[in-house]
């Protein structure tokens, strides 16, 4: 009876139902496509493996299930039928077989042979090919798939002269980031007409000095730069670097390892921000320094000194005094704050930045009193949610006008008992709930709660 399932009528199946059909012997190759969209996995995997499913059908079911595809019975009697059977196969369904534990050779000859460049990419990247088919891959009229296979540990050295001349420049940056590469090769790379190749062969860190100084005097600035961060170079070559003329090799300069003193003197006057920028992220950077360019004029640099835990008071009350609210903001949340700073941001003119303050736990009782006569409702109410607000505070915040700071101050385990009871009769039901849940309240003011006109408050005086 299975065989003979209309498939039009396979979504009306149960899963066990759909499991029985995906295995039964006589299936249909109709039936089988129908249930190879099947929700349940399990189904999707024994339609894999029928070998009454269509090529095409398995195709699309490669990519998922490429064990049961290739353990499919069916499989050896497809080839056969169709030579070029893996060609009709999605790109994906293919890669999957091709990455399967213990594919047999014939899947590697098909992906080398398929038309989709990426089957090809991911045949160059496996391990274990023969030198032939190496060879062949880096003939590929793909650049991804010589790419892919100038980037191999394994490739033999004519490879590697041939893909170094090879008329791609993407193939020849992969050549030229190669951990090793004879002289000659590293000689033509330095002089390469396209600059992310001279760009990738600057950063090698065995170029012989004589590539090094062929590349100073490179006209394309993001060699110059991938230069200047290196500190092997002779000492009035990098000192002009450091005073080039485009301000990203200027601050790349500053990305070295180390660099002299004089040069963080004269970069903290340099007109470009980026540079300025790059003197703020140099963990050698003095004190003083960091505390100018935490004022600078440039928001980027400002940034740039932010990303810093190790920042002087001075830099720090900089910041608190930034144009921009989120700085400002940055700093309200971090520990440590000297009392300077914490006065700043008191009276910050956003209120976000007072709210965030409002609730430190060591503003103190002062700077506390003074947030809580905030004109801004947030601000008050963070007060009274603050950890550490004195009960003199919070007597300031239960009276205040605004209901919601009122609810906050009736929760506080500080609010003295004054207070609580003032606070039996406020005029908010949120109030007097917020006083009703209240643990240690005194027995008058939970028996008037319980008497309250609202039902929520009564209920909560009683459950309490």
């Amino acid at each position: 009876m299975t065989a003979e399932l209309d498939p039009r009528t396979l979504t009306l199946l149960g899963v066990e139902g759909a499991l029985a059909a995906a295995a039964a012997p006589r299936a249909s190759a109709e039936t089988l496509g129908g249930l190879s969209a099947h929700p349940d996995s399990r189904v999707r995997a024994l339609v894999a493996r029928h070998p009454n499913t269509p090529p095409e059908v398995l195709g699309i079911l490669a990519a998922a299930y490429p064990a049961e595809v290739l353990g499919n019975p069916g499989l050896p009697l497809m080839r056969l039928a169709r030579p070029g059977l893996l060609g009709a196969f999605p790109a994906d369904g293919v890669i999957a077989l091709l990455n399967t534990d213990g594919a047999p050779g014939w899947i590697t000859d098909a992906a080398l042979r398929h038309e989709d460049y990426a089957v090809r990419t991911a045949l160059a990247t496996r391990a274990s090919l023969s030198a032939e088919r190496v060879a062949a891959l880096a003939q590929d009229a793909g650049w991804q798939i010589r790419e892919a296979v100038a980037r191999r540990d394994d490739l033999p050295e004519a490879l590697v002269r041939q893909l170094a001349t090879d008329d791609d420049y993407d193939v020849r940056k992969a050549v030229a980031a190669r951990p090793e590469l004879p002289g000659d090769v590293l000689r033509v790379f330095v002089t390469d007409p396209h600059g992310l190749v001279r760009a990738s062969v600057a950063r090698r860190l065995d170029l012989p000095l004589d590539c090094l100084l062929t590349l100073a005097t490179d006209g394309d600035p993001d060699v110059l730069a991938t230069l200047a961060r290196r500190v092997d170079l002779p000492a009035n070559v990098r000192e002009w670097l450091a005073t080039n003329d485009q301000p990203g090799v200027r601050a790349a300069a500053l990305q070295g390892w180390a660099v002299p003193p004089a040069w963080l003197a004269r970069a903290g006057q340099d007109a470009d921000p980026d540079v300025r920028a790059a003197l703020a992220r140099r963990p050698d950077a003095p004190p003083e320094t960091l505390t100018h360019l935490a004022s600078d004029e440039s928001e980027t640099v400002r940034r740039a000194v932010l990303e810093r835990s190790d920042l002087p008071d001075g830099a720090v009350l900089a910041l608190a005094r930034a144009p921009e609210a989120d700085i400002r903001l940055h700093v309200a949340s971090a520990e440590g704050l000297s009392g300077a700073v914490l006065d700043a941001l008191v009276g910050d003119s956003d209120a976000t930045v007072r709210t965030v303050l409002a609730v430190r736990p060591d503003l103190g009782t002062g700077r506390l009193t003074r947030l809580a006569a905030d004109p801004n409702p947030e601000v008050r109410r963070a007060v009274a949610y603050a950890p550490g607000t004195p009960a003199s505070v919070l007597a300031t915040l239960a009276a205040d006008p605004n209901a919601g700071v009122r609810r906050a101050a009736a929760r506080h385990p500080a609010l003295d008992t004054g207070a609580q009871a003032a606070l039996v009769t406020d005029p908010d039901e949120g109030v007097r709930l917020a006083v009703a849940g209240r643990v240690g309240l005194s027995a008058a003011s939970r028996a008037a709660l319980a008497q309250d006109t609202d039902p929520s408050v009564r209920a909560e005086a009683s459950a309490s």
